[in-house]
């Protein structure tokens, strides 16, 4: 499921999905969690990770600057870019294949299918599913021109020091925000408690598609697009220290979320034409017929 046309070091977008099974091979809650957020265990993981990895992160680290991230919320919060229908734009996604993966000739829409219908087979609301269902719209950006490492990877708050929680933090040393004073207080320019709502998160899938979302979906269903890719908050704790009551109690839906996202990749592969009537009825119920891209 690659994006545009990579070099020998770019990363796959299905890379990075085996990257971070790697690194969180056991769904949040299992015994084994502990053992495997374990600093010997992250320094055995980062000495064995693939290089077309460890550049995406080097890229994504020494690129994504609080300015860099701002303008882009400039650039596509207004949503200004097209105008279709949710089922529409799962088609459009469609036009990102992986011709470099002969393991797999799987489409976007059933990779998105999925997780969705994995939700649903367990019994969760109805915007639960339809969530699952559009969680990764973002990755059009790849679409308009972004690079990868401006569309997925882990992301993290900007604007504030750099946790050692994100995966490769040596990376960030050539960041310009490091040599910026007023983000290296302990909170950066926030204030303790501020909220997740307050921060600048780094730019990528996850924020788009919440900003596209967010009109239409609950809160819990916000919190699981715009933060399921926040892997140093809700799988290595950090950031605590700018939560609010509502980030802690939303927590849990994006762990349960990311259970779905990161655990239910198998052979099966979903009919997207059977399917489709299902889905566009669930979208109706959500989303206007066609929204802003």
């Amino acid at each position: 499921m690659t994006t545009t046309h990579p070099g020998p070091l770019d990363i796959e977008m299905e890379e990075w999905d085996e990257d971070l099974h790697q690194r969180y091979p056991n769904p949040p809650g299992a015994e084994a969690d502990a053992e495997q957020n374990s600093e010997h265990q992250f320094r055995d993981y980062a000495a064995e990770v693939r290089p077309s990895v460890k550049e995406f992160y080097r890229l994504n680290h020494l690129n994504q600057t609080y300015d860099f991230a701002t303008a882009k919320v400039a650039e596509y919060g207004g949503l200004n870019h097209k105008r279709m229908g949710v089922w529409e734009a799962m088609e459009y996604l469609n036009e990102l294949v992986d011709d470099s993966d002969p393991d797999t000739d799987a489409t976007q829409i059933e990779h998105l299918l999925q997780t969705s219908e994995a939700i649903r087979a367990d019994g969760h609301p109805r915007w639960f599913v339809a969530t699952g269902a559009i969680h990764d719209l973002g990755k059009i950006l790849c679409l308009w021109g972004e690079p990868q490492w401006a569309v997925v990877g882990d992301t993290y708050v900007l604007g504030h020091p750099f946790s050692d929680k994100i995966v490769f933090p040596e990376f960030f040393a050539d960041n310009p925000d490091t040599q910026r004073p007023e983000f290296q207080t302990e909170t950066g320019i926030y204030e303790p408690g501020c909220g997740l709502s307050n921060v600048q998160m780094s730019w990528g899938h996850d924020e788009y598609i919440y900003r596209v979302a967010r009109d239409y979906l609950p809160i819990e269903a916000q919190y699981m697009l715009r933060f399921h890719s926040f892997y140093p908050w809700h799988r290595e704790g950090a950031y605590e220290h700018l939560t609010d009551a509502t980030d802690r109690e939303m927590m849990k839906w994006v762990l349960e979320f990311n259970k779905y996202d990161l655990y239910t990749k198998t052979d099966v592969r979903p009919d997207p034409v059977a399917l489709k009537p299902y889905y566009e009825e669930l979208f109706a119920e959500f989303f206007p017929a066609t929204i802003n891209w």
